[in-house]
């Protein structure tokens, strides 16, 4: 039995302008250099990327400014194509989403795309470490009663398609937010309109 195990942000959803617009915005009331936030940031959780431009002490209260700001831009966020029509062909209990970003965040971009939220939703509040860490992918598998092995991670950034590599899973990439060169090791599809499932 196959168990699919998806990324959100540049896989499920394109989230991108109002990620890079949240970010940007931030950077700017903080003196920062938005391009050097934007460079490291795709694919990780938001406290780990604040983390490497704000004390820890602060990490917390930027998190919480960064989150108002993106909350409240969810309008231009949309299914990336296919997603809908794969999620639709897939049974519950087959598929989660395992993702960097947090729990209420993620639950709201879903609804704004139109797409259904999972009964296994890993978020960045599931685990001590985010990607490349491969433990958001092992717990996924873990709460799907499946065996990593059983597992096909599905991710658009390369933090995530190392993390599900290192849980053991089959990877897939999508060339929605990186371009294939960047992507290069992995397989890799254009996007999830290329991904048949045997039904």
């Amino acid at each position: 039995m196959t168990y699919w195990l998806f990324d959100i942000d540049g896989t499920l959803v394109d989230s991108t302008p109002a990620v890079e617009r949240a970010w940007r915005t931030w950077a700017a009331e903080n003196d920062l250099d938005a391009a050097a936030i934007l460079q490291v940031s795709h694919g990780r959780r938001a406290k780990d990327t604040l983390a490497d431009f704000v004390t820890p002490e602060c990490v917390d209260a930027a998190y919480q400014g960064l989150l108002s700001l993106e909350m409240a831009d969810l309008d231009s966020v949309v299914a990336l194509p296919g997603a809908a029509e794969l999620l639709a062909s897939l049974p519950r209990d087959r598929w989660a989403a395992v993702t960097s970003g947090g729990r209420e965040l993620m639950s709201a971009r879903l609804a704004a795309a139109g797409l259904p939220v999972p009964d296994v939703l890993v978020t960045a509040e599931d685990v001590d470490v985010g990607k490349p860490d491969p433990a958001g992918y092992l717990l996924a598998a873990r709460r799907l009663g499946a065996d990593p092995a059983e597992c096909i991670v599905v991710e658009d950034a390369p933090a995530g398609l190392e993390a599900g590599r290192r849980a053991g899973c089959r990877v897939i990439a999508v060339a929605t937010s990186h371009s294939p060169g960047q992507l290069a090791g992995y397989e890799v599809l254009p996007d999830l309109t290329c991904l048949h499932i045997p039904t």
